[in-house]
C-alpha cells in the first residue's frame, strides 16, 4: 500500500458523521481523506482499510486506498474551527481513498444496468465483513464512467469496536443483509459463495492486516481480527446462507 503526504486541504465533504476531507497529495493526486481523529477513531480506519482491501482482493471495484501523512499545520488556514480541530487531532498517519471526480450516487436507474453476478458478489462481500452501511437509505455506492464503485467501509467489522470476543462469534449469520440495497438485482449468492472464498485464503488475509499501521492497531489485536475473518470464511458459511435466503425474499 502506498503512502503519500497531504500537501493541501481542499474542502470538507460534509457527508456522514466523520466529515472526511478532500486533499491534494505530493503525488499530485486527489484523495478522500478519512481522519484518524474523527469520532469513530482509528478502528474505523482499520475497518476501511481491511474491508476495502478484501473487496479489491475479490476483484470488486474499490478505489485505491492509500495511507496519508497529514501535517497539523495544514489546518491553520481553515476558517472553520471544527475542521481545524479535526486536522490537529489527526496529525500523522491517516487513510485516503482515490477521489472519483464527477461520480454520481447509485440509484435505482443504475441498478437496471447492473450485472447480477457483480451485485451478488457485493452482497456476499458485505455479509462477510458485516457491513451495515449499504442500504437504500445510504448505499455507499458510486457510478463513475458507467461502472459501479464501492466506498465507505468504516462501519464494517463492527464486532471489533466492542468488548465481545469476535472470534467466538465468527460463524454467526448477518441478519442486516436483508436490507442490502443490491439484493433486488443480485444473482445467486450460493454461486458467489462457491466462487469467492478461494480468493481469500489465510495468507491473503494476513497480508492485508500487515498493512494496518501499528499505531492504529497493535499486533495482538491485528492477529485476533485476522483470525476472525479466517474462521468466518470456513464452511459452513452461515452468512452466505442468510444472504441467499434474504435474496429469495427480496
Amino acid at each position: 500500500m502506498r503512502t503519500v503526504s497531504a500537501t493541501r486541504y481542499v474542502t470538507p465533504l460534509r457527508e456522514g458523521g466523520s466529515m472526511p476531507g478532500l486533499v491534494e497529495a505530493d503525488d499530485d493526486g486527489l484523495y478522500v481523506l478519512k481522519f484518524r481523529g474523527a469520532g469513530q477513531g482509528a478502528q474505523a480506519l482499520v475497518a476501511e482499510l481491511v474491508a476495502g482491501e478484501i473487496g479489491r482482493a475479490l476483484g470488486l471495484p474499490v478505489p485505491e486506498i492509500v495511507l496519508i501523512e497529514l501535517d497539523a499545520g495544514l489546518g491553520r488556514a481553515e476558517p472553520d474551527p471544527e475542521i481545524q480541530d479535526l486536522i490537529a487531532a489527526s496529525d500523522g498517519l491517516n487513510l485516503g481513498m482515490d477521489f472519483l471526480p464527477g461520480a454520481l450516487a447509485f440509484g435505482p436507474l443504475a441498478g437496471a444496468e447492473l450485472d447480477p453476478e457483480l451485485a451478488a458478489g457485493v452482497v456476499w462481500f458485505d455479509a462477510l465483513v458485516t457491513n451495515i452501511d449499504r442500504t437504500p437509505r445510504n448505499p455507499n455506492l458510486l457510478v463513475w464512467h458507467d461502472r459501479l464503485w464501492l466506498i465507505d467501509h468504516g462501519a464494517a467489522l463492527y464486532l471489533h469496536h466492542g468488548d465481545a470476543d469476535p472470534v467466538a462469534r465468527a460463524g454467526e449469520p448477518f441478519a442486516p443483509i436483508r436490507d442490502h440495497v443490491l439484493l433486488p438485482w443480485a444473482g445467486s449468492i450460493a454461486e458467489a459463495d462457491a466462487r469467492l472464498p478461494p480468493l481469500l485464503d489465510e495468507d491473503v488475509i494476513a497480508a492485508i492486516f500487515e498493512q494496518v499501521p501499528e499505531s492504529w492497531l497493535p499486533a495482538a489485536a491485528r492477529a485476533v481480527q485476522a483470525e476472525y475473518l479466517v474462521r468466518r470464511l470456513q464452511e459452513p458459511r452461515a452468512f452466505a446462507t442468510e444472504a441467499e435466503e434474504a435474496r429469495a425474499r427480496a
